[in-house]
Formats: structure tokens, C-alpha cells, sequence
């Protein structure tokens, strides 16, 4: 495990708490950059785009806000932000095209006043909500909106639009199509795809498993009013299609939260078959593991408290890393080989999220974002490393063919390591010299002889 150091960030201003779903990055305004989307516990939502400190736009009294997500909720090719309360208060927002704050504002003006905005759509659904999920589920290719709950029930809805429907006037509301109840509380909400390409909803429960949700309803079947439709379902109906899966067959504390993160993005990894279905679970105890369709391929145990999990191309290659983070700021960044690299951020985190983020430079880069609990948010952007192996000078010398050739005319063997250290080592250093002949500043000082000089004689 080698540890690495990232300077370039930012610091946002924000004043308030936040849940651990709170907080997401997504293209909110559809100009191909992405912004973050933040929202606190007092009811105020903040978007924030470029390197700008102050958000540039910001919506109050929307409940306690739990959990927010950006996708095409209302299936009209646009992206929307999506916010949810705990009292059960859904708003829908549609962005304008946004411009970066920082650059559009006078050089008197130090910090921009963010623009107020007001939700395309608010409604009611059942409260207690914990995390959210913007994906398509069943397959039909139209996302359906899940959201999570804190007494272990997932419900899945869509979106039912009404004559003469625009992404700035919606016209239609949320209907239930699903709801299932588990048996340990919900964490996470993912989607990942099947052997044939066939999307799976997961569920992450706790003691490190997961569960699968089988979204097998008829069309027709949505149903809006959320009374009658908790009273005529049973519980056993409700978990009848709820597919529990554990990842080991040790025993594990029941009552550690456990998070999970799927559809993890594998590139060519060099000839190698490449695997869809990749998805990762991490653990308060410090459980991390990364798995495939149908086995384990790695498990880290570490000495922190894992609470976030995210996944980001770090190296540019096509291949996604897994990114945990610990309440005291400790990050994990691991590949599917199992390279370790280490980030520690200097203060407690209570809420994270990793992702493309378009901070300088009018592109989006990898970045990382932490919100303490002294009421402060830090991006760090452009994130990316050259290589997730551990590596040396020899070995990084070795794979350029110039010091092949140099070799070769000084008649050595490049598989002599030694021979090639000690080259190396002259190169940088200097040869090792002997001390000069004048110099007797090392050499011992004779004994007196016993012998008498010829001036005894």
C-alpha cells in the first residue's frame, strides 16, 4: 500500500448538516460538465459549478433534506435534480444553462449572490426516506425513481406524464410500482448488469451481503395511493421477491452498516477477459471486497470506519477503481488487481462522494469531495494517477526502450540487477573513490619504535 498526496482543491462555502446522501455530482443544467448538488438538513439546496466558492444557485424550505440525485427522472432526455426529505417532500428542479460563477463575477464583487430557484414539481410520498436511485430497473429503457427507507422497505415509482408535458412545466405525478420489505436496513441503492445485459437492482444489507430485487410487475400496475396499497400487499408478499446473498461463509456481525457500489466500468485490461457485473461492498468494521458475477475477487480488511463507497477512473485507462472512505478521512483507492493507494484527508467526514467534476479548465476530471462536520466542503480535482502499481526507478528505466539500447552498447545485461543498480548508482552519485594519497587525515599515526635512531648511536 503506497500513500499519495493531493493538493489542488477547492474550498465551498456551506453552513449546515448534511446526510450521507445528501450530497451527489451530475450534469444538473445538461451543457455536458458536471456540477455538485448539495443539500442540507435546514431545507436549503445548493448547486455548485467550476471553482466558484459560493453556489451559483440555491432553493429553500424543502424539508429535511435526506437524499438527492441527478438523472432523467421524467424520461425526456434532460437531466433533473432531484431532492427527497425525510418528511416525505419529493421536488423535481430543471436547470437553466449555468454559467461558472467565479468567472462571470465583477472583480468589486467578492462573493456572488446564488440565484434562487423553485421547483418544477413537488409531491408527496411516504417519509422517512434515506437514499435514492435514478436508473432504468426492468429494463424498458426508462428510469424509474427508488428510493429507500429506514424501517427496510425500498419503493420503486415512474413517472406518469399528463398531456402536454415539458421539462419546464411537468405535467403528470409519481406512481408506485413496486415495493418490497427486507430484513436489515438499507444503505445503498445500485444497479448492475446481468450476463445478458439485463439490469439488477441490489440492495446492500448489513453484515457485509446484499440482496437482489426482482422488479416483475405487469403493466398496469401502478398504483398512487400509497394507504391502500400498504394495506392489501402483505409483508410476505413483500419479500417474496427479495433474493438475500451473503459474501462469505464466515459469520459476520449482523449490525454493521454495510454500503455497495455495482456497474463498475472494466476496461481491456490487456488481453484479459473483461467481466461485466462488478460490484463492491464495504463495511464499518473495515470490510472492503470487490465481487463478480459469481465469486470473490479481492478482500481488504483496513483499521478504519468505511461509511462511503464511490467508483472513479483515477488513471485515465477505462477501467473504474473503488473508492472507500472512513469517518476520519482516511480514503482507499483500489483496482481490480488489488493495488492499494491510500489518501488521508486532515479532518472527520460525515459525508463523501467521488465522481467526474468539471472544477478548471472547461472539462470535467476525476475528483474527490468531503464535507466535515465544520460545516465545510473540499473538492479535490483532478485526481487522476499515472499508474495504481507500486513502481521503482529500475523498473520504471527498464520499460523504456532507450535504456535498452544504452545497455546494450555498454555490453550489459539487462537482467543483471545488480550490475545495472550499481550503474545506476554511478550515474547519480558518482563513482566511489578511494581517499587521496596526501590525505592523512584517515590513515592511523605510527607507534613509536623500540629501535634507537642513529643520532643514540
Amino acid at each position: 500500500m503506497r500513500t499519495v498526496s493531493f493538493v489542488e482543491r477547492v474550498a465551498l462555502e456551506f453552513s449546515g448538516n448534511l446526510f450521507p446522501h445528501a450530497m451527489c455530482l451530475g450534469d444538473a443544467d445538461n451543457d455536458g460538465l458536471n456540477e455538485l448538488v448539495v443539500g442540507d438538513t435546514s431545507g436549503r439546496l445548493s448547486v455548485y459549478k467550476g471553482d466558484g466558492r459560493s453556489p451559483c444557485l440555491s432553493s429553500s424550505s424543502l424539508g429535511m433534506i435526506t437524499c438527492v440525485g441527478i438523472g432523467d427522472v421524467f424520461n425526456q432526455g434532460k437531466n433533473f435534480v432531484v431532492s427527497v426529505s425525510g418528511e416525505g417532500l419529493c421536488h423535481v428542479f430543471f436547470l437553466p444553462w449555468l454559467s461558472n460563477p467565479a468567472q462571470d463575477a465583477p472583480a468589486a464583487e467578492e462573493t456572488p449572490q446564488p440565484t434562487a430557484i423553485r421547483p418544477t414539481l413537488q409531491q408527496h410520498i411516504p417519509a422517512n426516506t434515506k437514499v435514492l436511485l435514478i436508473s432504468d430497473i426492468d429494463g424498458d429503457g426508462r428510469c424509474e425513481l427508488v428510493v429507500g427507507y429506514t424501517d427496510r422497505v425500498v419503493r420503486a415509482l415512474r413517472w406518469e406524464a399528463g398531456a402536454g408535458d415539458c421539462p419546464e412545466n411537468p405535467v403528470g405525478h409519481f406512481v408506485q410500482l413496486k415495493k418490497w420489505l427486507l430484513e436489515g436496513q438499507v444503505d445503498s441503492l445500485s444497479t448492475n448488469p446481468r450476463v445478458d445485459g439485463s439490469p439488477e437492482l441490489m440492495v446492500s444489507q448489513p453484515g457485509c451481503g446484499y440482496a437482489t430485487l426482482l422488479c416483475n410487475w405487469e403493466p398496469g400496475h401502478p398504483n398512487s395511493n400509497w394507504e391502500s396499497e400498504a394495506s392489501s400487499v402483505s409483508s410476505e408478499a413483500q419479500m417474496r421477491d427479495v433474493i438475500p446473498h451473503q459474501t462469505s461463509a464466515r459469520i459476520q456481525n449482523k449490525n454493521v452498516s454495510t454500503h455497495l457500489i455495482a456497474n463498475i466500468r472494466q476496461g481491456d485490461m490487456q488481453g484479459e477477459a473483461v467481466k461485466s457485473g462488478l460490484f463492491a461492498l464495504c463495511t464499518l468494521d473495515g470490510t472492503l471486497k470487490l465481487m463478480g458475477p459469481d465469486s470473490l475477487l479481492w478482500s481488504v480488511q483496513v483499521d478504519h470506519q468505511l461509511f462511503a463507497l464511490a467508483k472513479l477512473d483515477v488513471t485515465s485507462d477505462g477501467s473504474e477503481e473503488v473508492v472507500a472512505c472512513a469517518w476520519d478521512g482516511q480514503t482507499y483507492i483500489i483496482d481490480r488487481r488489488r493495488n492499494v493507494v491510500r489518501f488521508h484527508f486532515d479532518e472527520n467526514v460525515c459525508t463523501f462522494c467521488a465522481g467526474m467534476y468539471a472544477c478548471k479548465g472547461g472539462q470535467n476530471s476525476p475528483c474527490l469531495v468531503y464535507a466535515t462536520f465544520n460545516h465545510h466542503i473540499y473538492v479535490y480535482w483532478n485526481v487522476g494517477l499515472q499508474r495504481m502499481e507500486s513502481s521503482d526507478l529500475l523498473t520504471t528505466l527498464r520499460s523504456r526502450p532507450a535504456f535498452g539500447e544504452q545497455l546494450a552498447r555498454l555490453c550489459l545485461d539487462p537482467e543483471d540487477t545488480a550490475r545495472v543498480r550499481e550503474l545506476v548508482t554511478e550515474l547519480l552519485y558518482g563513482p566511489a573513490r578511494a581517499p587521496p594519497l596526501g590525505d592523512k587525515s584517515d590513515v592511523p599515526a605510527s607507534a613509536p619504535s623500540s629501535q634507537p635512531s642513529e643520532r643514540d648511536a
